[in-house]
């Protein structure tokens, strides 16, 4: 991990195409601008580990599963 200190209006060049700027700092929080191609998805952290906790591959299998059970019960002569 690189870590770095920057003051307000310095910025980070991530590659070609990815900068990060300081855009304010305060008591215990940095203001922070990304900016990266439309491709690049750009998440903060606890979203993320929010959406993997919440749609985990098991769930999606269950869900799965159950629709084919359900599609089971309404159509015995395809199984």
């Amino acid at each position: 991990m690189l870590v770095l200190t920057r003051k307000p209006a310095e910025m980070i060049h991530i590659g070609d195409d990815i900068v990060v700027k300081v855009i304010k700092t305060a008591r215990g929080t940095v203001k922070i601008g990304i900016e990266a191609p439309s491709d690049v998805r750009v998440i903060r952290g606890e979203l993320l580990e929010k959406t993997v906790a919440t749609v985990r591959p098991d769930t999606v299998v269950n869900q799965l599963a159950d629709h084919f059970n359900v599609l089971c019960d309404q159509y015995p002569h395809v199984v």
